[in-house]
This record gives C-alpha cells, structure tokens and sequence, in this order.
C-alpha cells in the first residue's frame, strides 16, 4: 500500500501527515529534547576555555547529537515506507534528517524539503493534503 507523508519537524517533535486510501493519519514523535538549550544558557566560569568547561559542553554535544540520532532513526523508521515525503519545518532538523537518511542510505523519495514555522496539527495537515493534491496534477 503506497502513502505519501508530510513531515513537519523540529529538534523538540516531528508531526508526521501520513495519507494512504483510507485517508489521513497524524502522529507524533517526540524527541525528548529540549533540555539543551538551558544548559546553553547557564552562567559560564570566568576562563571559558577551562578543561573542565571544555569537557562538559562536549558531553553535552554528544548527550545531544546521540538523543538527536536516535530521534531522528525513529522519525526515518515511520517514512520509511513511504512512496513520497515532503518534509519541513523551522530550523536545522530537516537538513539534519536528510543528511542522516542519505548516510544510513534510506531510500526514500523526498519531494520537497521547505522552510516552514511553528504550525498547529490543522494547518500541517492542510499544507501537506495542498502539497500533495498539486503533485499528483502535474
């Protein structure tokens, strides 16, 4: 059975609009993020380029690229089948999802990857059924 999905996604989630012959499912994956960016902010010591400074910020980095990995495997396992998957989204994550399918050589046809901001569950489902309906009329 062929679907097309769209994918909003940023670090925090990916909402993913999967459309097949029975029509529209949502779902949701979150990636546990979000706690990075608080440590970013913290008040840092005086000689930021101590050892110990050095060290946490890189096991940070990792903590966040490992969570991040293992987000984005569970993200590329539901489109996997896809026949078609437009993603978007606001920041880094959707070139940062395309890199990783294209490194664990995924084959998935990506039709479209588009800047896009925070959006409620409607309105990425509405941008995903648009996107498709003009696809398949070309």
């Amino acid at each position: 059975m062929m679907k097309n999905i769209g994918l909003w996604i940023d670090h925090k989630k990916a909402i993913l609009v999967i459309q097949n012959e029975q029509g529209e499912d949502i779902q949701k994956i979150e990636s546990g993020m979000g706690r990075h960016i608080a440590y970013r902010g913290e008040s840092h010591p005086k000689s930021p380029y101590s050892a110990q400074y050095q060290q946490g910020d890189d096991q940070l980095d990792n903590k966040f690229t490992e969570q991040l990995n293992k987000f984005y495997d569970k993200v590329i396992a539901s489109i996997r089948t896809a026949k078609e998957v437009l993603i978007f989204g606001p920041g880094e994550a959707k070139g940062e999802l395309q890199k990783r399918i294209t490194h664990e050589k995924v084959k998935v046809k990506i039709i479209g990857i588009e800047a896009a901001d925070k959006m409620t569950d409607r309105q990425i489902s509405t941008k995903v059924r648009k996107y498709f309906e003009q696809a398949s009329l070309k």
